[in-house]
């Protein structure tokens, strides 16, 4: 590394300081706060115009990154709105790519945390600019709605990765970098050392991409990473590659200017036939895995991975308990919204919603178990009765294998609601179905405390409130959550789901009926998921998400007079 990188490092740090204090700020306040608007009109009318034809610019072309010399091409991604994507990618030697990550991690981490963020602050913000175009390639991976895959896939992506980058500061700034040690002898001369801290990174990172939100939960560990001097190796999911590779050119942009080399921050890629997960995660110079996806991989990475630390975020059975409610009719749009939402393919979304069998209070009235079903299956269908509307909402089925699984999911309860196919009006081929909703009986454990993602989801009859949470805890308890809702106007009801929601440690949302939602998670203020129950070992953000990611190593020496 020259001596004119790590000055033009360190003015990119400089530049971006204001931004970096205050999330750093935010982190601690915990209001909310978002310096990426989340509303297209606040960016450049020539790039939301001209978005669709730079993605469409993408589209049946290799796209080329910094690596290695390349031993194979590939690429296969199909739009779940029914088209071919046509972009290959290179495949590197695992070994080469490795070899060169290790010989450039030397400049990078003597860069020092000031240069490190300094060019992490800046890939955020290229890539905030980048957010209309990004946004098409998320929805065509992912299959959400272009509006979700813009906010989504964009600026609530980007806020954290920045609130790891915030993390990542504070801990790093928390090491001073020398200190002179002074320890009086009384009569003596007193003892003095000069001593020196560094921050030393890990190793080599790797950080498994999912399909469904393919940068919102792959940016937190690739900046935490990168931001305290771990080369990243991104591995994409092979359905949703073109956005990871887009965040990647970003990254390598960036690096190239600044006089690093680029493949500090390279692309994976594989296919389903011959996947490269398993074998990367237990090389020895891999030293962090970041993983999202399913509990099978995940706990195998976590048993089998031990030279990295490991970070998983994986599947759960996200819960609602009804005791009783205000307004019923908001409470069941509420969840109506939050069922249907990108159709059940988010890892916060409810599958099973307990109520007892003998009914709910409501304030104007008492409600019967099957008045309630009735109810949420009707909001539901109401919600989704504007064709237009809802396939804007639901978006598409991301794999074919999840809508197998609506099928499939039909004969575990008796259905409320069935899940229907819709005809997308600008997407004829778009895989779209509405949510099914299924009622079942508490005894039936098989059905509603396994997962079933997808736009599935249980309304589970209990024998009062009590069961309902207990039955709850201990699902939670087995399989985990990321997400419990509670609906009560009973203050020892509620006071019980806060100890439930910390006894098996999954966020509570309480008597959700507005506008916000339970399988929304804001950055800066909400931690996703706590990392204390069997759906994550980790928690995005939260210290220990990034004071993991590099040891600290200290000399000492003896100080001349």
């Amino acid at each position: 590394m020259s001596n004119h990188a790590h000055a033009a490092a360190v003015e990119l740090f400089e530049h971006h300081r204001g931004l970096l204090d205050r999330a750093v700020q935010a982190i601690g306040e915990r209001d909310y706060w978002s310096p990426f608007p989340e509303s297209l009109k606040h960016y450049p009318e020539e790039a939301v115009k001209g978005a669709q034809s730079a993605f469409e610019g993408l589209l049946g072309r290799h796209f080329a990154l910094a690596g290695p010399e390349s031993v194979a091409r590939v690429g296969a991604e199909r739009s779940p709105y029914g088209f071919d994507l046509g972009v290959s990618y290179d495949q590197y030697d695992a070994e080469a790519l490795m070899t060169r990550m290790q010989a450039a991690l030397p400049a990078w981490r003597d860069a020092g945390p000031r240069a490190r963020l300094g060019a992490c602050l800046e890939m955020l913000q290229r890539l905030n600019a980048l957010s209309p175009t990004l946004a098409h390639a998320v929805m065509h991976t992912s299959g959400q709605a272009y509006m979700m895959a813009f906010q989504a896939g964009g600026p609530h992506a980007q806020d954290r990765g920045l609130e790891a980058l915030a993390y990542a500061w504070r801990a790093m700034a928390e090491v001073p970098e020398t200190a002179r040690w002074t320890k009086p002898q009384g009569k003596q001369e007193p003892l003095v050392l000069d001593k020196r801290w560094h921050i030393v990174p890990r190793g080599l990172s790797l950080v498994i991409a999912c399909s469904t939100f393919p940068t919102w939960n792959t940016y937190p560990g690739l900046f935490a990473s990168l931001a305290t001097g771990n080369p990243v190796m991104v591995k994409a999911h092979p359905a949703a590659i073109l956005p990871v590779a887009m965040s990647v050119r970003v990254a390598q942009e960036v690096l190239a200017e600044l006089g690093f080399d680029p493949a500090l921050v390279s692309l994976v890629v594989d296919t389903p036939e011959a996947p490269v997960s398993q074998r990367l995660a237990l090389d020895p110079r891999v030293k962090l895995v970041d993983f999202t996806g399913s509990s099978a991989f995940g706990d195998w990475l976590e048993a089998n991975a031990r030279q990295a630390q490991v970070f998983t975020e994986k599947a759960g059975i996200n819960s609602v308990i009804i005791d009783s409610v205000r307004d019923f009719k908001a409470v069941a749009r509420n969840l109506a919204f939050s069922l249907s939402l990108y159709s059940g393919q988010m890892c916060t979304t409810t599958q099973a919603i307990y109520v007892p069998r003998g009914g709910i209070r409501a304030a104007d009235g008492f409600l019967s178990f099957d008045e309630v079903a009735q109810g949420l299956a009707g909001a539901i269908r109401c919600f989704l009765a504007d064709n237009e509307r809802a396939c804007a909402v639901m978006g598409a089925i991301q794999s074919e294998a999840t809508a197998q699984r609506i099928q499939a999911c039909r004969a575990l309860g008796e259905v409320l609601l069935d899940s229907e196919a819709r005809e997308h009006p600008q997407f004829p081929g778009a895989r779209v179905h509405t949510p099914l909703l299924l009622k079942v009986d508490a005894s039936a454990r098989h059905a509603y405390a396994e997962e079933r993602f997808g736009p599935i989801a249980f309304i589970v009859a209990t024998d009062d409130s009590a069961h309902s949470l207990r039955l709850a805890g201990e699902v939670i308890g087995e399989k985990g959550a990321l997400t419990l809702g509670v609906y009560s106007t009973d203050d020892a009801v509620l006071d019980r789901a806060e100890q439930l929601s910390q006894e098996v440690a999954v966020a509570l949302s309480i008597n959700f009926d507005g506008g916000v939602f339970v399988n929304q998670s804001a950055a800066f203020s909400d931690f996703h998921a706590s990392g204390g129950n069997p759906a994550a070992n980790a928690s995005i953000t939260d210290g220990a998400f990034v004071s993991r990611r590099f040891v600290t190593v200290q000399s000492r020496r003896q100080a001349l007079a």
